[in-house]
């Protein structure tokens, strides 16, 4: 087949959703499909363009078998609805000209949470005559509003509009857990029109390594330690200050080290919070390239996700799925109710613990540094979990059923074999 994927987000950029578009466009590539992707230059998260990327208009490259044509786009380091325009609007105005150079394809998988880029997909639809495939990683814009991003009331009737014309354009929808299912047949879309495709890892990538043998603790002073580890984007969703003032009660314990890996300017707020509680067991440290993650990883005794307690229910970090490969345990500060929790607790690889509450934390990480045989349980639980349903190729395999069932590039498939293909992918 020769698949277009639309996504904002693309390698190189370390974490969130361009790992996974990353990941499932070379897979593909890799059987034998024509692959390119239509994206942005790369800034997240700093919002600044990555520096070997300015000064360009469009550029093409070629990487592992897919064509990657970029764009650029406005960026704004202040976050808030302003920014969000002019690089939401930006993407869908000059993403169109490099989506229309180049080979006509046989179906379109367009990444969300850039929920305007629906616009330029739908016109792309309509011009290639191909179906769509919408992939959900975010509920939108109710993710914002709940949160508190997202408070504008114009702006909410806009991406309202725009949320129901994604869904009734795409000719299917990806949905990466079964609350972003129920969320949207309750909204009347069609069940038929939706399959459930989990995020994934490279389970070969990402796995179990000796802690001893992580350059980054021995780097980081970290050998002696008992690392509690979280590494990914520091944003308002994510409550992150619950993590220094838990490191504030395990004061008494002088070998638990609280490690904060995120991208510089978000670090220097959650400095200024260090310094003022005056905490020596916190380190506060840049990412490391894609290609030392695992290393990064090998570093923890325990893995951290966290999110506030408004955070809708219908949100899944994808750094659960690299945690649980990694083989360490996770403590998940998140709502009870949440996607997250429930991916937790059906893996069997952490704790759930009461979100924004520094003594719930602080006491789940006490309950894995007393006990270390269940932190090795939950460990393998959790690896195992991984390797059953966050493989990348296990993801790779339904979205090439997928989109198999959706077009005619398949000779030998005829109406009823389409169908016996469609059913399998929702499997």
């Amino acid at each position: 087949m020769r698949i277009l994927i639309y996504s904002y987000n693309y390698h190189p950029e370390p974490i969130g959703i361009a790992p996974l578009m990353t990941e499932l466009a070379e897979g593909l590539a890799a059987r034998g499909h024509q692959v390119r992707v239509v994206t942005a230059m790369p800034n997240y998260p700093e919002r600044t363009i990555y520096p070997e990327y300015r000064g360009q208009l469009y550029t093409t490259e070629e990487r592992n078998g897919v064509t990657v044509q970029r764009c650029f786009v406005l960026t704004r380091t202040k976050r808030g609805l302003v920014g969000r325009l002019l690089l939401e609007s930006s993407f869908i105005i000059l993403s169109l000209w490099p989506a229309l150079r180049g080979w006509r394809p046989d179906i379109m998988l367009n990444a969300s949470p850039s929920l305007p880029a629906c616009l330029p997909v739908a016109a792309l639809k309509l011009l290639f005559q191909c179906p769509s495939v919408l992939n959900l990683q975010d509920i939108l814009p109710e993710a914002a509003v709940q949160t508190g991003l997202l408070k504008n009331p114009w702006a909410i009737r806009l991406f309202e509009r725009l949320e129901k014309f994604a869904y009734g354009n795409a000719t299917h929808i990806g949905v990466i857990a079964q609350s972003f299912r129920d969320n949207l047949l309750a909204k009347g879309v069609p069940n038929e029109k939706m399959t459930t495709i989990s995020n994934w890892v490279d389970v070969d990538f990402i796995a179990p390594k000796p802690r001893s043998c992580s350059q980054f603790r021995q780097r980081h002073q970290l050998q002696d330690k008992f690392v509690v580890l979280y590494t990914g984007n520091i944003a308002e969703t994510q409550g992150i200050t619950t993590a220094l003032h838990a490191a504030q009660a395990l004061t008494t314990y002088p070998d638990i080290q609280i490690v904060i890996v995120g991208e510089g300017k978000q670090l220097a707020a959650l400095e200024a919070l260090r310094q003022k509680l005056g905490l020596t067991n916190v380190s506060l440290l840049p990412f490391v390239p894609r290609a030392e993650l695992p290393d990064l990883l090998a570093a923890a005794d325990v893995g951290l996700i966290l999110q506030k307690h408004g955070m809708v229910g219908f949100n899944m970090p994808s750094k659960t799925q690299v945690l649980l490969a990694s083989g360490r345990p996770i403590i998940a500060s998140v709502p009870g109710h949440g996607t997250a929790a429930q991916a937790i607790m059906a893996s069997g690889g952490g704790l759930v613990v009461e979100p924004e509450s520094p003594t719930a934390l602080a006491k789940g990480i006490l309950d894995l540094y007393h006990n270390p045989e269940r932190a090795q349980y939950l460990a393998r639980r959790g690896r195992q979990y991984a390797l059953e349903h966050y493989s990348a190729k296990r993801a790779i395999d339904r979205y090439e059923a997928l989109f198999y069932a959706l077009t005619t590039a398949q000779p030998q498939t005829h109406d009823g074999e389409v169908m016996l293909a469609l059913q399998s992918a929702q499997k």
